[in-house]
């Protein structure tokens, strides 16, 4: 895995292409989403945010937040919420490990599409 930064997702602003997610064909991806996915090898993660919409409370929100904080001893916290001032939780998990390369990241759903919120 290479090194990744936020920096080098800072670079994506608007979508350039779009990728059909394989197994919630519903849900499309950006450009950004794709290079995060494949430099973290974080597909999995993709994979979690896409399938977890099939969820009748996710489902049921149009745009959402996910963040993924990554803790000192490598455990993480997927944590979805929709996005308003007071944060609503929609999903929450901890994880036992990851080798998720950055601290945190925000990833935004909006209308069936996958997407880094510099590309909104």
């Amino acid at each position: 895995m290479t090194k990744l930064t936020p920096a080098d997702l800072a670079h994506f602003t608007g979508a350039g292409e779009w990728y059909r997610h394989g197994l919630n064909r519903r849900m499309l991806y950006t450009d950004g989403v794709q290079y995060l996915a494949e430099k973290a090898s974080a597909y999995w993660l993709l994979d979690k945010i896409a399938c977890l919409q099939l969820e009748p409370k996710i489902r049921a929100e149009e745009f959402q937040v996910w963040r993924l904080n990554v803790m000192d001893d490598r455990s993480a916290r997927p944590v979805c919420d929709d996005g308003n001032d007071n944060g609503a939780v929609l999903y929450s998990e901890d994880i036992d490990f990851t080798d998720f390369p950055l601290d945190q990241i925000t990833i935004w759903v909006e209308d069936d599409v996958i997407l880094l919120p510099s590309e909104h």
